[in-house]
């Protein structure tokens, strides 16, 4: 990867909405060993999504910082759930434009159908075996952070 398209992913930043450290582990280890420099926030609720996105609480120093690039979003969340952070990220106009891809464990066909029905990009069950989720996370990684055109940039919060 040449110095300039280095530069370009690293100012990606793709926030990662997962409550479980194991699951939070493997997805930065697959992205470490697929050699992806993007910064990664990390948040494990809901509520702490959505105080990042909309610069509020904790993140209100965040006030006219970029948005991310992608949302890796879990369902399973606590305080508030994925389908609710999606439902709130595509209601508001400063963020209905960005890439959620739902990365979950559910095979329940209802959160299939609701994700998409609220506005997900891409619903993804993750793999149980390392090597299957380290070709999907890759596989993520190269089309929405590289051959993917993201909307032009908005004004954050």
């Amino acid at each position: 990867m040449d110095q300039m398209s280095q530069m370009s992913q690293m100012s990606k930043i793709i926030l990662l909405v997962e409550d479980n450290p194991d699951d939070e582990k493997l997805t930065l280890r697959a992205f470490k060993r697929n050699n992806m420099l993007n910064p990664i926030v990390v948040v494990r609720d809901g509520v702490e999504a959505l105080d990042f996105l909309f610069a509020r609480g904790a993140y209100a120093e965040r006030v006219g910082k970029p948005l991310p690039t992608l949302i890796l979003l879990d369902l399973k969340l606590p305080k508030l759930d994925g389908l609710g952070v999606l439902k709130a990220v595509r209601g508001d106009e400063r963020t209905r434009l960005i890439p959620v891809v739902v990365l979950t464990s559910s095979k329940e066909e209802q959160d299939l159908l609701q994700s998409y029905s609220i506005g997900a990009n891409s619903y993804v069950r993750k793999p149980v075996n390392f090597a299957e989720f380290l070709e999907a996370v890759r596989v993520l990684s190269v089309y929405w952070l590289m051959m993917n055109n993201p909307p032009p940039e908005r004004n954050p919060a």
